[in-house]
C-alpha cells in the first residue's frame, strides 16, 4: 500500500537514498531541509519525475517552524537529519543538544499529527563505545557514556536514549525503532558525500600517503536505505522497539586499500601501501583535529554485527568489497576524483 513518508534531512547522503527508494517503491515523500531556496532546485533535479509525490518543507531541528506542515498527511517518519561534526567541537553541547532536541522535536510533531510509525536514524556510535575490553557488538549493546566518549558518540547515544524514553512516556502506542549504521559508503550523487566516502576519496586521490592502524565496519548506503524502508513497511509487531544495525563487516584501513587495488586497479595508482607509525599519528594529533579523532581509534576493533537486521528485516547486505568498488567508481564517474 502506498504511503506518504516524512524523511527529515533530505539533502543528506542517507536521507537522499531513503527518498530514492521510497519513490521507487511507489510512496510519496515529504522532506525537510534547512534552506528550501537552496535545496529545492537540487532535489527537483535529482527526482525530476517525482512531481507532486515529493514535497519539500523548510524546517530546522532547533525551531518549531515548518514541522507541523511537514508532518501533515504523513503515515510514517524516517528521522534521518542529525548534526555531524566536520571538526571536534570545543563544547560537546554544540552536538549533543541539537541531536537530542531535534529528535524530540521531530517525535513530538509526528505524535501531534497522529503518525504511528517513527524510524530514527541512530548510529553504531550508540552501540560500540565506552567498553574498551570488548570488540564484538550486537543490537543489544549500548555505548557506556560514563567511560568518557567523544562528543559525536555521546550525541548519537543521548539522542537515541532520549527518543526511546520519550516514546515510552508520551506515545507508548507509537511503533518506534532505530536504524544504527556503521561507516556508510556506496555510490554518490554529487559532491555532498558522507564522511566515510570522503575517506575513500582521500585514499584514492593521494591525500593519505600513509595508512593509520585503524579499522571500521562497512555498510552500504543502499542497505541503510533498505533497512529504513523495510522498517516502515513491516508489520508493527516485527519492528516495534527494535534496533537495526547495518554492518557488513569490519575492515582495517589497510584491507580497504587492498580491496580498492584489487577491485578498481585502474583507479588505484595513488592508493597508499605503507603504514603510518602510531607515533606519527600521535604527533599530528597535537595539531590536527582529524588526526586527534584517529588517535583514539588506533588498533581498536569495534565489530558490530548486522545479522539481527538481516534476519528480522529479511534481506542480505551488499558485500563490503562491492560497496567499496562502487564507491570508487562513483567518485570517478561524478568527476569528484580524476580517473
Amino acid at each position: 500500500m502506498a504511503m506518504t513518508i516524512l524523511v527529515t534531512g533530505g539533502t543528506g547522503y542517507i536521507g537522499g537514498e531513503v527518498i530514492d527508494l521510497l519513490l521507487a517503491r511507489g510512496h510519496s515523500v515529504h522532506t525537510t531541509v534547512r534552506d528550501a531556496s537552496k535545496s529545492e532546485p537540487r532535489l527537483r533535479a535529482r527526482w525530476p519525475e517525482a512531481g507532486e509525490r515529493l514535497e519539500i518543507f523548510q524546517a530546522d531541528l532547533m525551531a518549531d517552524a515548518g514541522w507541523a506542515e511537514a508532518n501533515a498527511g504523513c503515515d510514517a517518519v524516517a528521522h534521518v537529519a542529525s548534526p555531524f561534526p566536520l571538526a571536534v567541537p570545543k563544547d560537546k553541547d554544540e552536538l549533543v543538544v541539537p541531536a537530542r532536541e531535534g529528535t524530540l522535536r521531530a517525535l513530538e510533531f509526528a505524535h501531534r499529527a497522529g503518525i504511528s510509525r517513527f524510524v530514527q536514524t541512530s548510529s553504531a556510535a550508540a552501540i560500540a563505545y565506552g567498553q574498551p575490553h570488548k570488540d564484538q557488538f550486537t543490537h543489544l549493546d549500548w555505548t557506556d557514556l560514563t567511560a568518557g566518549v567523544p562528543p559525536y558518540i555521546e550525541s548519537k547515544t543521548v539522542a537515541e536514549r532520549a527518543a526511546r524514553d520519550w516514546v515510552a512516556l508520551h506515545a507508548p502506542e507509537m511503533t518506534f525503532c532505530s536504524v544504527n549504521p556503521v561507516a556508510v559508503f556506496g555510490p554518490v550523487h554529487d559532491d555532498d558525500m558522507s564522511t566515510s566516502v570522503e575517506l575513500v576519496k582521500k585514499i584514492i586521490d593521494g591525500s593519505i600517503p600513509l595508512i593509520p592502524d585503524m579499522g571500521i565496519c562497512v555498510t552500504d548506503v543502499r542497505d541503510v536505505a533498505e533497512a529504513h524502508v523495510r522498517a516502515i513497511e513491516a508489520p508493527a509487531e516485527t519492528v516495534r522497539g527494535e534496533r537495526f544495525p547495518t554492518s557488513e563487516k569490519f575492515l582495517w584501513l589497510r584491507e580497504m586499500a587492498d580491496v580498492i587495488r584489487q577491485r578498481a586497479p585502474e583507479h588505484a595508482g595513488r592508493v597508499p601501501r605503507r603504514a603510518m607509525p602510531d607515533w606519527l599519528v600521535r604527533l599530528l594529533a597535537l595539531f590536527l583535529d582529524e588526526m586527534k579523532q584517529i588517535k583514539g581509534e588506533l588498533g581498536n576493533v569495534r565489530d558490530v554485527s548486522g545479522k539481527h537486521t538481516e534476519e528480522v528485516l529479511g534481506f542480505t547486505f551488499i558485500p563490503a568489497e562491492q560497496t567499496l568498488e562502487d564507491t570508487v567508481r562513483s567518485l570517478v564517474a561524478k568527476g569528484i576524483v580524476k580517473g
